[in-house]
């Protein structure tokens, strides 16, 4: 059991000696622990016990002299209404408990019949993604990013879909986050940073040279031991220039490991790719971190950028995550631009890029080889 999970027991168990009653906790293996209530007359009372484990959690502690907060998802099943059997029970309350995981996180979920039906369709899902990964089923989509000066195409970020035969296109919504629960991402991530750097290779041979490809790295694949090798090799079979490569992970995922991080970001520049941080501001970095981090631009995440116009706090975070950025050295994106309003703020603030459906949606390969051409001949 690792130090934080071993606190995690000690505050949840502080946690039920704050009850009326005495409750046993039972560790599951791993990060997974099991609450037994046997002395409840009231549903209400487990939603009572479920709140109190949230907010022990999520109050700040201390480990090795370093203040963390932590969340956990709570799956509650009944007896005897979901089962008089044991192992069904238990296997009910893992399923309420990848329901509320699913949610907003840090939550809780009783289990319902609804749940089983669900767990079946997605065994199927994940069935169909493992045969689209064989059957070549997936393809890229290329969005571009502007320069807000010039108004020219400097960048484009890679985003996969997948043409199911009989679905038809399935949104990413729909597949990204079972693949990241089934640790499919990897080889799915794999594919799509080959396919990008083979097709913006492909861009540079037509004309667009120097248009870089951004391309999203989820949190297993940056956690990959071998993760730097791949990207060299990939550069190598792709033929693609490292400088023409920038590789985006979120906020969140830069601050897991952030030793680790550091040192893989380090490997990275030494190839010579370009590296930036995705959805910066919903999470928790510190600048202590940041300015630690060898990076090359932030994204403002589409939600601050959103209600940039009608929101004076949102407004606040912008402005100052572009004035952060820039003393640092830093380009910014901003992201999800949809409106002239919000590109106007942008521009007002120095933003440097932008990205949203007031340039382009989100389009195939052909299709942005002709934004390309455009781009050249005029600013979009």
């Amino acid at each position: 059991m690792t130090l934080a999970t071993s606190c995690c027991a000690r505050w949840a168990t502080d946690c039920f000696r704050l009850s009326e009653v005495q409750i046993p906790l039972h560790d599951w293996g791993g990060d997974e622990f099991i609450v037994l209530l046997t002395e409840i007359s009231e549903v209400d009372e487990v939603g009572l016990v479920c709140s109190q484990i949230l907010n022990r959690l999520a109050e700040p502690h201390r480990i090795d002299g370093r203040e963390i907060i932590l969340t956990a998802s709570l799956g509650v099943s009944l007896f005897p209404q979901d089962s008089d059997n044991g192992p069904c029970l238990i296997r009910n309350a893992d399923m309420a408990m990848y329901r509320a995981k699913r949610g907003k996180g840090n939550d809780f979920a009783y289990y319902s019949p609804e749940m089983d039906r669900r767990a079946a369709e997605t065994l199927e899902l994940e069935g169909a993604l493992r045969n689209a990964l064989e059957r070549a089923q997936f393809c890229l989509f290329y969005q571009p990013q502007i320069d807000l000066v010039s108004g020219q195409i400097i960048c484009c970020e890679a985003l996969v879909r997948w043409h199911h035969p009989l679905r038809g296109m399935v949104a990413p919504g729909d597949f990204i986050p079972l693949a990241e629960e089934t640790g499919l991402i990897v080889p799915l991530g794999s594919w799509v940073l080959q396919e990008a750097c083979r097709q913006a290779r492909q861009w540079q041979e037509q004309g667009a040279r120097g248009v870089r490809v951004a391309v999203n790295i989820s949190g297993r694949q940056f956690a990959d031991p071998g993760f730097v090798g791949k990207v060299r090799e990939t550069l190598q079979e792709s033929g693609l220039e490292p400088n023409l490569l920038e590789l985006e992970i979120t906020e969140s995922v830069a601050m897991e490991r952030v030793e680790t991080t550091i040192q893989t970001w380090m490997d990275l520049e030494a190839l010579g790719v370009s590296l930036s941080v995705d959805d910066f501001g919903t999470g928790y970095s510190s600048l202590s971190y940041l300015k630690q981090f060898p990076i090359h631009s932030l994204k403002i995440d589409r939600s601050f950028v959103r209600d940039i116009t009608r929101n004076p706090n949102d407004a606040v975070i912008a402005s100052s995550v572009i004035a952060l950025a820039h003393s640092m050295g830093l380009k910014v994106v901003g992201e999800g631009i949809e409106t002239r309003e919000q590109l106007k703020f942008l521009e007002e603030k120095k933003c440097d890029m932008g990205q949203g459906f007031l340039f382009s949606r989100p389009v195939p390969f052909d299709e942005i080889l002709q934004l390309f051409k455009a781009s050249t001949k005029h600013s979009i």
